[in-house]
């Protein structure tokens, strides 16, 4: 047998790309104490901090304006399935956090969509998930955005969290009386 045969298989690893961006950042340096650039290994049970406290945070952001604990993020596992996961929760009393369009407000919670922007005050960080096999850890990686992520990815453009019914018909679109759908070919728009 060769050692080739012999070795662990390799497994993927779970990674969460997070670009940031804050119109300080030039000036005020929030982001120094972030490593850009490189991947982190992180346990699958704990559970990653994002704040100004550097105790208690794993992602310390150098910003009094932050809270001491911004917002967590959960590594998991789905149920009944080899999927994993992430449940972003925000931990401050005094600023709303949105994940895509979803507001959050202290101590509410919401699963990570694979794709989404998370905002909190002039902060705006672009989270995207890299899927894996790996149940032991997952891994970090940091970029610093130059330009702003909103003007960039277009927000309006990111699905909602908020459920659709099956009929097409969103609630916050009301439809007047007496019109009903009109279905488009793509070729008209």
């Amino acid at each position: 047998m060769s050692s080739l045969e012999e070795a662990e298989t390799e497994e993927t690893v779970t990674c969460l790309h997070l670009t940031f961006y804050h119109p300080g950042q030039g000036e005020k340096m929030m982001f120094r104490c972030l490593s850009f650039g490189k991947r982190e290994q992180v346990r699958a049970d704990d559970t990653a901090k994002f704040g100004r406290d550097s105790s208690l945070c794993r992602y310390h952001l150098v910003d009094t304006r932050a809270s001491r604990i911004q917002f967590s993020l959960q590594f998991y596992r789905k149920l009944h399935t080899s999927e994993h996961g992430f449940e972003i929760k925000n931990l401050s009393k005094k600023t709303k956090l949105t994940v895509n369009q979803t507001e959050l407000g202290y101590l509410n919670k919401v699963d990570l969509p694979w794709k989404c922007i998370i905002c909190f005050g002039d902060y705006q960080i672009l989270a995207e998930t890299q899927e894996g096999e790996a149940v032991d850890y997952f891994e970090t990686h940091l970029h610093l955005a130059e330009a702003p992520i909103l003007q960039e990815r277009c927000l309006p453009c990111l699905p909602s969290l908020q459920p659709i019914p099956e009929n097409g018909i969103s609630p916050s679109f009301p439809l007047s009386q007496g019109t009903s759908p009109t279905e488009i070919d793509e070729n008209e728009l």
